[in-house]
C-alpha cells in the first residue's frame, strides 16, 4: 500500500526570542529609560563573599553557594524599584564551579524578573569565534550589557554589539594600580586611557539610540576623576559606568567631573555603582539585613540625585 508523501507548507518566519539581537532594546536606550524612570543613576553591584553574608544566613545555608544565592535574592528583592540597574560579578559565583554558574544564571532571571537592568561584569578580552561564544552566553544568561577589556581591538567588541549586548569597555578603572598601565604615555600625547577613550567613542557612533547615546559605554572610576574631565570631552555620547564611590574614596565631586554637559543627558550620563556599601549595610547583628540593603541602597541614591541638582 503506497503513501503519498506530504508536501510542505509554507514555513513561517521564526520569531525573534527575547534573547536575540532582533527583540532587544537598544541597551543605552533601556538604561536611561530605567534611570528615568526612578530619578535615580545608581547600580548596585552583586559582589557576594561568603565569609561576609548575614550570619543567620550563612548558619542556615547547607553549602556557600546556597547561602550566596539566597543573598543575592534578597538584595535584588531589596533594591528593585529603587535603582534601575544591579551589576553581577561573575568571578563571585563562577569561583564554585558549575553550581555557581546555575547560581549566576537563577539569580540574574530574578533580577530580569524584578524588571532590573542586568549588567554582567565578567570583562571578557577575547576576538573572533570566543568572543561569539562569550556573548551569547551573556545572553543566555539574560544580561544586557557585559564590561569588555578591548585591548584586542574593535574585533574584541563587535561580538557582543551583534547579540544586541550593550558594552562597558575599561577605560580608566578605579584600582590604584592602574596609572601603571592607563597613565602611560604614547607617541601622539594621548595616555593609554584617551587611546581607548577614542576607541570607544568611535566604536560608539554606529549605536546611538533615541536619547542620543551609545550602547557602547565606558567604565571610568570615580577615584580617577581628575582625567575624568578630559575622558568625558573625549567620549560625549557614553554612558560611564563609575566604580568607585563611596567606600573606595570617590566623592560627589569626582562624580560631577563624569557628567555630560547640561542638555546632553538628562542622567548626566553616568551609572553610579556602589558595592560593598549597600550590600553589606547590615551589622553583624543584624536580623533584618534586607532592610538595612534597601535603605543603604535609598541613600545612594538620594546621594546621587543632590550631586547632579
Amino acid at each position: 500500500m503506497s503513501h503519498a508523501k506530504p508536501q510542505p507548507g509554507p514555513v513561517a518566519a521564526p520569531q525573534p526570542s527575547a534573547a536575540s539581537p532582533a527583540a532587544r532594546l537598544n541597551f543605552a536606550d533601556r538604561i536611561l529609560s530605567a534611570m528615568e524612570r526612578l530619578q535615580s543613576t545608581a547600580c548596585v553591584g552583586l559582589d557576594p563573599v561568603h565569609d561576609k553574608l548575614p550570619a543567620q544566613l550563612r548558619s542556615s545555608s547547607p553549602d556557600p553557594i546556597t547561602a550566596i544565592e539566597r543573598f543575592a535574592e534578597g538584595v535584588i528583592d531589596a533594591v528593585a524599584e529603587i535603582v534601575p540597574a544591579v551589576k553581577f560579578q561573575s568571578a563571585c559565583f563562577e569561583r564554585y564551579g558549575a553550581p555557581g554558574s546555575a547560581a549566576l544564571a537563577r539569580t540574574m532571571k530574578r533580577a530580569n524578573d524584578q524588571g532590573l537592568v542586568v549588567i554582567l561584569d565578567a570583562k571578557r578580552g577575547d576576538i573572533g569565534i570566543s568572543a561569539e561564544h562569550y556573548a551569547a552566553a551573556a545572553v543566555a544568561l539574560g544580561a544586557h550589557a557585559i564590561t569588555v577589556n578591548a585591548y584586542l581591538g574593535p574585533s574584541t567588541v563587535d561580538p557582543y554589539l551583534a547579540a544586541g549586548l550593550g558594552v562597558f569597555i575599561l577605560v580608566r578603572t578605579s584600582n590604584l594600580d592602574s596609572d601603571a598601565v592607563q597613565s602611560l604615555a604614547l607617541t601622539d600625547g594621548r595616555t593609554v586611557a584617551e587611546m581607548m577613550a577614542d576607541h570607544a567613542a568611535t566604536l560608539g557612533t554606529k549605536h546611538l539610540g533615541t536619547h542620543g547615546m551609545s550602547s557602547v559605554g565606558a567604565v571610568v572610576g570615580a577615584t580617577k576623576a581628575e582625567d575624568g574631565r578630559a575622558l568625558r570631552a573625549r567620549m560625549p555620547k557614553q554612558i560611564f559606568l563609575v566604580p568607585g564611590y563611596g567606600a573606595q574614596g570617590g566623592t560627589a565631586k569626582d562624580i560631577r567631573a563624569l557628567l555630560t554637559p547640561v542638555g546632553v543627558s538628562p542622567t548626566g550620563g553616568v551609572l553610579v555603582t556602589a558595592s560593598r556599601s549597600v550590600i553589606y549595610a547590615f551589622g553583624p547583628n543584624d536580623a533584618d539585613w534586607k532592610l538595612s540593603v534597601e535603605r543603604a541602597s535609598q541613600l545612594l541614591v538620594s546621594e546621587l540625585r543632590a550631586i547632579q541638582g
